[in-house]
């Protein structure tokens, strides 16, 4: 889920073209030499996909069943790979091989919808980005409780009941996170992607291995054609409760695909000739197919595995298995990755908030002013106080409000849900009709329309989904206790 080294910072170079080969150095637009390929941009575009959100797709598979979740599975793929597409052809306003390009997923929308559009899709865009940061402070501290539970079987047998408040993780998660938000930005933390990218495919293949060592094991396929099953006996379901839930799946599915808010941000590391219309295009192809697979391999061996009881977080529920060591090393990953993703995703906004208070307070010392601070060794840190006290409290709200509610998979529902429709399917599919000069009211025009509006739905009742699971986790959930 990362997408810090996508940008490996290309330094805007004050530089004029000049005929004795400059422009060998230099970009059209003034900006060093791009060199990204298909294969670096699959790179970026599958780093950035496979995260926690792949932990939850054998729950999401339970609730929809053998025949609609790899089929639902399928569809979300073949939406994205093809809204992709029409916002590639967004990078460039005007002509595809030569017109001016815009850096950033705001920049598109800003060059083709202007105005009011910008506001609407900054606002949801950051947003989101808050809502990443309260999903991952729980997802890692189930993960770091889930070592906790392991060890404390391992220990004392089975039978104990291992009781673990997920508090102390969480505030411990964000002491380490204020300190991360300290560091100015992480532009050119270079190995943090590709830490990340290593870790997520740690978590995701142990989790993967254990699913089909499970079914080799027990030698039969779990699960049923229809998903969990309504009643009253265990892990089945009210009628109702079965509606809600497989609305919530659809925004865990939807969360596990959502990349769209970095894909200009990567197709601004591509070179070009080729276009990079062109490029991104293979590129967007090869990374959806590779992690549709991989996602089909985790949900269906997962459901395979747990059946009707598939937990929210697949790693979790391998608590009484061994080698427990293994499942502590696909925790720690978790753990280490989101530390990371967590940075990733915030440092967006920490500079939105930043550079906004600036221009408001020009003249203000506390907005401005760097302190240096000597570090033995190294550059002297300099310190703002007001990213000191901003980027805290930024963390210690995420924090609390995880501690609130700590529910994985209806929080994971809810980001899909709000994420997906607007920032995966209706910016990308007006910006194209707008580049394109598609006729209102053509087949083309009219086709795209029905396919933002089903997308819409989906986003609706997912949302609905999630929120009724927060509703009656609410019920019996008391904070602050274990």
């Amino acid at each position: 889920m990362v997408s810090d080294s996508i940008m490996q910072h290309h330094q805007v170079i004050d530089l004029s073209f000049n005929a004795s080969g400059g422009s060998k150095s230099f970009d059209d637009d003034g900006r060093l030499k791009r060199t990204g390929t298909v294969w670096t941009a699959s790179a970026h575009i599958i780093t950035a996909v496979i995260g926690s959100g792949v932990l939850s797709l054998a729950w999401a598979t339970a609730q929809l069943g053998w025949v609609a979740g790899p089929t639902l599975l399928f569809l979300f793929s073949f939406v994205t790979y093809y809204t992709s597409a029409l916002l590639a052809a967004c990078y460039r306003t005007g002509d595809p091989d030569t017109g001016e390009r815009n850096y950033t997923y705001m920049d598109a929308v800003r060059a083709n919808l202007g105005g009011f559009q910008v506001k609407v899709c900054g606002v949801i865009q950051y947003l989101n980005l808050f809502g990443v940061g309260i999903g991952y402070t729980i997802a890692s501290s189930i993960s770091m409780m889930a070592i906790k539970r392991s060890n404390c079987f391992h220990s004392k047998g089975h039978e104990s009941p291992c009781k673990i408040s997920s508090n102390p993780y969480m505030i411990a998660f964000g002491v380490i996170e204020i300190v991360f938000s300290q560091i100015p930005n992480f532009d050119q933390i270079w190995w943090l992607s590709i830490v990340a990218a290593i870790m997520s495919f740690t978590y995701s293949t142990i989790g993967l291995g254990l699913g089909i060592a499970r079914v080799a094991g027990s030698g039969k396929i779990m699960g049923s054609l229809t998903g969990i099953k309504i009643g009253t006996g265990l892990g089945e379901v009210t009628q109702i409760d079965k509606i809600w839930r497989s609305f919530q799946a659809l925004g865990a599915i939807a969360f596990a695909y959502s990349y769209s808010l970095i894909l200009i941000e990567i197709q601004d590391t591509i070179k070009s000739p080729p276009s990079e219309y062109k490029t991104m295009k293979k590129a967007t192809l090869v990374s959806v197919v590779l992690t549709t697979i991989f996602y089909m391999f985790c949900g269906c061996f997962g459901y395979a595995a747990f059946g009707d009881l598939s937990p929210g977080n697949l790693l979790t529920g391998f608590g009484f298995y061994n080698p427990f060591w293994l499942l502590d090393i696909a925790n720690l990953a978790i753990v280490i990755h989101l530390i990371g993703g967590y940075q990733v995703y915030c440092q967006p906004l920490f500079a939105f908030i930043e550079k906004t208070a600036v221009k408001w307070f020009p003249d203000s010392q506390f907005f401005a002013k760097e302190i240096p601070i000597p570090i033995p060794r190294c550059k002297p840190y300099k310190l703002n106080l007001f990213r000191l006290v901003w980027r805290t409290i930024f963390v210690i709200i995420t924090t609390v409000i995880s501690m609130l509610m700590p529910f994985f998979n209806d929080v994971v529902g809810i980001l899909g849900a709000f994420g997906f429709w607007p920032l995966t399917v209706y910016y990308p599919v007006e910006m194209y009709i707008v580049q394109k000069r598609i006729p209102k009211w053509s087949t083309r025009w009219i086709s795209l329309q029905i396919l933002s509006m089903a997308c819409l739905i989906i986003s609706i009742a997912a949302a609905a989904g999630s929120f009724v699971g927060v509703a009656a986790d609410l019920k019996v959930y008391k904070p602050f206790q274990s």
